[in-house]
Formats: C-alpha cells, structure tokens, sequence
C-alpha cells in the first residue's frame, strides 16, 4: 500500500487511499446511495478518469448559460444537490461531481496529501469534461473546493459561488467539535433526534437524506487532506469573479470575521451573510438561482 505521511488539518492521520472497509461495506453503502438518488432532470453517468482515479459526475440539465460544476460538502455526495437544482438545471448544464476520497462512487487510486493534489484532481476533472471555462459552485468543503481551484489552478475557472466554505479560521478545532458533535446527533435515539430543529445548529445532522448517506458510509475509510486555513497571499490571489455566501449563524466560523477579512484581501469578491446555519438552507432554490445569477452577472 502507499503511503505519503502528512499531517491533515481536519484528522491528523497519516495519508493513504481513501477506501470502503471491505466489499460487503461499498455493496451497503451503493445500495443505500442508489435507493436514495432522485434527480429531478434526465442525466448522465459519466466517469472521468484521472491520476487520482476514476471521478464520478452526473452530467443534467440545458440551455446556454455557464456549465455548473456542484461540489458538495463533506462526507454528502452530489445527491445533496437532487432537491435544488431542477430550476436552475433549465438554463445550465449541471455537472454533480462525487469528490475524490470520499464515500460514492469515485474511487480513489492515489495519495491526496495537500492543497495542490486537490486542485490537481479538480483540474483533471474540468479538463475532462470537455468544456473552456466552468463557474464551481461548492457548499462546505464543496465551497473550500471552489476557491481553493480558483487560487491554485484558475485556469479552467470563470467564476466561484461558494456557500459557507471552510478555510477562514486558523483553528480547526470548531470544525471538528462541530462534527463530532454532529455524527453524535445522527446516533442519537430517534425520540431525542425528533427535538433537533432542522432550521437549528445541528438541523443538517438529522436531514434524513444526509443522515442515511453519512451513516451508510461508516464503513469507509477516509484518507484525504479535508480543507485547511487559507493565507492571506492566498485570498488576495483570487482573480476569478466571486461570491461568497456565508451562514450567519454559523458554526464553522464568524461571518463577520470572515466578512472583515475577505473585504481587506479580497475586495474584489462579493460577500453576502444569509441570516440561516451552516448547510442545505443556503442552497434552497430561491437562494442558489440568486447568488448563482449574481455571480454570472460579475466580470473580472
């Protein structure tokens, strides 16, 4: 087995292939994953084969706008998307990418130790699926995905739409507490899971799509480089039109803190704070047609 010793951010584990435990694990986990898909518009499975391994995208939707490339959050797979995107799927195509080293149906073949290797297996993807230019619309990780392409390797980058991404607090100690604190909510008795409020902190934690796609994936083994602090040379980096979306009452980070920053390195960049917590409220389909719409309307 390979093995690259590197310290991750989100883990602190040493680095090798992301993989399911054993077959009975993966065969659990499809069969959950492909009970659960309901895409709303006619797709396409494709597979794009990069040196990270072969990337799962499910390729919908039409029209003449901007190819749409999905980044989900961590550990949700594209299927986060199936309930939002029927309206914006009528003016775009719509590509849902499963991220390498996570639970779905990509799999991964090589180390993804740091910032670089992410982008260099986002690229491939890009690259792959034949179009010059893409605007990366990413929740969560998905959001950290999309600006972290868009400051290592823009060039097949029009614009970013990113929803509450991680990257902006040097510590992540409130990401990981907030997670743990998460899957906790998720084993929780039915009866107390009842009293989370979906619109709360933990809401996201008991959405049952979400829920059933994290727990059928416990079987898996994630070793991949999550998401880190982005630097300040970083964000000033960014040259690409962009918007960032950031959860008010948030959990990963301080909107306003990040509001702050972003204006000071970043000026050119669009931040708007939505007064809902970290997850599928920022993307419901009034807020993803707007923000979408109002990124496509910015050049650089």
């Amino acid at each position: 087995m390979v093995q690259v010793h590197h310290k991750n951010d989100l883990g602190g584990s040493t680095m090798t292939i992301s993989r399911f435990a054993n077959d009975k694990a993966r065969q659990r986990y499809h069969a959950v994953y492909d009970e659960l898909l309901d895409w709303p518009l006619p797709h396409e499975d494709l597979t794009v084969e990069t040196s990270f391994g072969p990337t799962y995208v499910r390729r919908s939707g039409s029209g003449a706008g901007e190819p749409l490339v999905l980044l989900h959050g961590l550990a949700t797979t594209s299927l986060v998307w199936q309930r939002f995107v029927a309206d914006i799927g009528r003016d775009h195509v719509l590509y849902a990418v499963d991220s390498m080293g996570e639970a779905g149906r990509s799999v991964q073949t090589r180390p993804i130790t740091d910032h670089q290797d992410n982008a260099d297996w986002l690229a491939e993807v890009l690259a792959g699926l034949g179009h010059d230019r893409y605007h990366l619309v990413g929740l969560s990780r998905g959001g950290w995905l999309a600006l972290n392409q868009a400051i290592r390797s823009p060039g097949r980058v029009a614009r970013v739409t990113a929803f509450d991404p991680g990257g902006f607090m040097e510590s992540m100690n409130t990401g990981r507490l907030y997670l743990f604190t998460g899957l906790a909510v998720m084993l929780m008795p039915a009866f107390l899971r009842r009293r989370v409020k979906p619109d709360g902190k933990y809401g996201v934690f008991v959405d049952p799509l979400l829920r059933s796609l994290v727990l059928a994936g416990l079987g898996f083994q994630m070793k991949i480089f999550v998401l880190s602090h982005f630097g300040d040379d970083e964000l000033r980096s960014i040259s690409v039109p962009t918007r960032v979306v950031l959860a008010g009452k948030g959990s990963v980070h301080d909107a306003a803190e990040a509001t702050a920053r972003l204006a000071r390195l970043a000026p050119d960049a669009e931040v708007v704070t939505v007064d809902v917590v970290h997850g599928l409220g920022l993307v419901v389909p009034p807020l993803l047609r707007e923000h979408v719409t109002a990124c496509e309307s910015r050049t650089a």
